[in-house]
């Protein structure tokens, strides 16, 4: 399980950008996506969906009928930016599928339930 103040930390760091400060370094860019994105996983556990944060990382989460091989069925792409607004809850998860942020393809690949993951 992850630490919830660890990953707080790490997306604490990346705030800054987000409120139109400078974009942070990689891997402080990278702990802030890859902790929430475990957080996700952990809070929504099961893998129905894929979602992919490129070009840190990449989880399963969701229950439902389990994905095994090629492209799975449930599909959630979008930028480290957009992750980290519905992350945080600074962007509601239907804004940004409306606004092309967020690509979701497959019947199961809505997370609006499951963000945000970190609370500020």
């Amino acid at each position: 399980m992850s630490d919830p103040h660890a990953v707080r930390a790490a997306v604490a760091e990346a705030l800054p950008w987000l409120d139109g400060g400078d974009k942070p370094a990689r891997p402080v860019l990278a702990a802030a996506v890859r902790t929430s994105l475990r957080t996700l996983a952990e809070t929504a556990p099961g893998r129905t969906v894929e979602v992919r944060v490129p070009p840190f990382a990449a989880v399963q989460c969701v229950e439902g009928p389990r994905h095994t091989r090629g492209t799975p069925a449930n599909v959630v792409e979008t930028d480290p930016r957009t992750w980290l607004e519905l992350a945080t809850g600074r962007l509601a998860w239907a804004d940004a599928v409306a606004d092309g942020r967020v690509s979701a393809s497959g019947s199961r690949a809505d997370l609006a339930a499951h963000l945000p993951v970190v609370r500020f």
